[in-house]
């Protein structure tokens, strides 16, 4: 699956319509170009390509010692172009949304759809819990299969009626509660664990699953 998604999108990155089909403004011309070059350019660890407000917030470089080996271990990154990534995993950066027309391939929800879902469920294990702090775009290419009972969506929320808190807030604040828990050094073993630990930082909901395959949803309620 990378090697067809990484093919088309060197040859969709180099046609004319890149930039309807990337979803992408042309003031990002540079990044489209670089696009083409992907099997040449330098791969970077994973923890260093993504800068996004979510990955600001886990901030991993400033990670203690032992948190960071904790990251190393239990953080998946989900990508566009490479579908799982651990902290650790070297790849170029590159541009590509996850609902990018490629050439020659449906939307990319669609095609990751078909494989992680199971690739999420043997990588999480045969225990412990699996927080997860995507957006609700990449938590439509699924979650990890039959394990609803051991997953935990993360929400963050104003708490104030009529208000609804920006995207790039909720994402920065998830991240800085994936960091608090690394640091923590704790491992929740259940939802409730888990909901005290992060209630000692911010006023959090806990929420059981809607139906027999639905996950737990944890809210904290942040002010900014």
């Amino acid at each position: 699956m990378r090697e067809r998604i990484l093919e088309a999108l060197i040859k969709t990155s180099a046609g004319h319509d890149a930039f309807s089909r990337l979803y992408v403004r042309h003031s990002m011309a540079g990044e489209i170009a670089r696009n083409t070059l992907l099997l040449e350019l330098p791969s970077m660890p994973t923890s260093e390509v993504y800068s996004g407000p979510l990955h600001q917030g886990l901030a991993v470089a400033t990670l203690s010692p032992a948190a960071r080996e904790r990251a190393e271990e239990a953080v998946v990154v989900n990508s566009a172009l490479w579908g799982m990534l651990r902290l650790g995993d070297r790849v170029p950066p590159y541009r590509l949304s996850l609902f990018s027309r490629l050439i020659g391939m449906d939307r990319l929800d669609d095609e990751w759809r078909t494989v992680l879902p199971d690739v999420m469920a043997s990588s999480a294990g045969s225990d412990g819990l699996i927080l997860d702090l995507r957006s609700p775009g990449y938590q439509s290419i699924g979650k990890p299969t039959g394990l609803d009972g051991r997953t935990v969506t993360l929400r963050v929320d104003l708490g104030k009626p009529g208000r609804r808190i920006g995207d790039v807030i909720a994402k920065r604040v998830r991240g800085e509660a994936a960091h608090y828990l690394l640091e923590s050094g704790v491992e929740p073993s259940g939802p409730d664990e888990l909901a005290a630990l992060l209630g000692e930082h911010w006023p959090v909901v806990l929420s059981d699953p809607a139906g027999p395959r639905g996950s737990w949803t944890l809210t904290l309620i942040t002010d900014d």
